[in-house]
C-alpha cells in the first residue's frame, strides 16, 4: 500500500531537528533507521503530515564511556551496538539480545533508539534496556531530560516523549561480571516473539546475589517480572531457580492473538525465564 502524501525535511544538527519538531507539532514523525515507521505508513496506520529524518545528524551516533556508564547515540545502528567493543565488554546483554534482531539487513538499517522510541513491545530491546535498568536521554527546546525505562514506555506504541522531543542517547550502566542472557520464543525465524525473557545474574559465594529480568510481548509495555527477581534472591541451585521463577507471570497482562493466548504466553514467560536465568547463572 502506498502511504499518504507527506512533507519531508532533514536537519543537519539536533537543534535544528528540535526547532522542527517543535513547529510541527503533533503532525510531524521522526524517521531514524524507518525499520517501524515505515512499514506502519505503509499499512496507513501512521500518516504524519512531516517526516523528519535524522539520519544525518552524526552526534547522534557512537557509543562512549562515562563512569559507569555507557552513552549510546540514539541512531547507533543495530549492527554497530552488535560490534561495539565498549558494549560487548560492559553491557554484554544488549549485544547479545540485539544480535536477534530480525535479520542483517534490517540490523544495518535499524537503530537503538528508534526501537526504544517506537515503543512496541513485542520488539526485543525495549525489555532488555528495561532489565538493563537504562535512563533514555531526550531533547527538546526547553534542553534535555533523563527518562528511567522503567518511566518511558507508557503504553502500546506510547513512550513518554513529547511531540518536541527528540531521543538524544541511551545510557546503561556497566554489568561488567554479570550473567546474562536474551531467550526468546518465535514461530518463525526473523519474526517477533511471542515471549522474550532478558536476564541479568549477579552471583556471590555460589548464590544468586541480585537478579533483574525483562520480558517482552507480555503487557501493552515492556515488564520486568519483579516477583521472580526477589524470588531469585539467594537460589543457588537449579531446582531453587525453578521455584522462583515460577512467578515469572505474576503482574503481567499478556495479549490474546493469532500467535499465542494469554494463558501460553504466561507459560512461555515462566519457561524462558527459566532457562534465561539458568544460563545466566552459569548452570545451563
Amino acid at each position: 500500500m502506498i502511504p499518504p502524501a507527506f512533507d519531508y525535511t532533514r536537519p543537519a544538527t539536533v537543534d535544528e531537528a528540535v526547532r522542527t519538531l517543535a513547529d510541527a507539532g503533533e503532525e510531524a514523525k521522526v524517521l531514524a533507521g524507518g525499520q517501524s515507521l515505515l512499514p506502519l505508513m505503509r499499512l496507513r496506520l501512521a500518516f504524519p503530515e512531516l517526516v523528519v529524518d535524522v539520519g544525518r545528524i552524526a552526534e547522534l551516533r557512537g557509543v562512549r564511556e562515562d563512569g559507569g556508564t555507557l552513552v549510546i547515540g540514539a541512531m547507533t545502528t543495530h549492527h554497530d551496538v552488535i560490534h561495539d567493543p565498549l558494549v560487548r565488554r560492559h553491557a554484554a546483554l544488549l549485544a547479545s539480545a540485539t544480535a536477534t534482531v530480525a535479520d542483517p539487513a534490517v540490523r544495518h538499517r535499524g537503530t537503538l533508539g528508534g526501537s526504544l522510541a517506537h515503543a512496541d513491545p513485542a520488539a526485543d530491546l525495549p525489555a532488555v534496556v528495561l532489565a538493563l535498568d537504562g535512563e533514555l536521554v531526550a531533547q527538546g527546546p526547553g534542553g534535555r531530560r533523563t527518562i528511567p525505562a522503567r518511566d518511558f514506555f507508557v503504553d502500546y506504541l506510547q513512550s513518554a516523549l513529547a511531540p518536541d522531543e527528540l531521543l538524544v542517547e541511551v545510557r546503561v550502566p556497566k554489568t561488567d561480571g554479570w550473567g546474562f542472557h536474551y531467550e526468546k520464543f518465535h514461530r518463525v525465524a526473523q519474526s517477533y516473539a511471542i515471549v522474550g525473557v532478558a536476564a541479568l545474574v549477579r552471583r556471590d559465594d555460589g548464590h544468586i546475589a541480585e537478579a533483574r529480568v525483562g520480558l517482552t510481548n507480555m503487557g501493552s509495555t515492556p515488564l520486568r517480572a519483579s516477583a521472580a527477581e526477589e524470588a531469585l534472591t539467594g537460589a543457588g541451585d537449579a531446582d531453587a531457580i525453578g521455584r522462583a521463577t515460577e512467578a515469572a507471570a505474576e503482574g503481567t497482562r499478556p495479549s490474546q492473538d493469532m500467535s499465542a493466548s494469554p494463558e501460553y504466553r504466561e507459560h512461555l514467560a515462566r519457561v524462558l525465564t527459566r532457562r534465561a536465568v539458568l544460563t545466566a547463572a552459569g548452570m545451563g
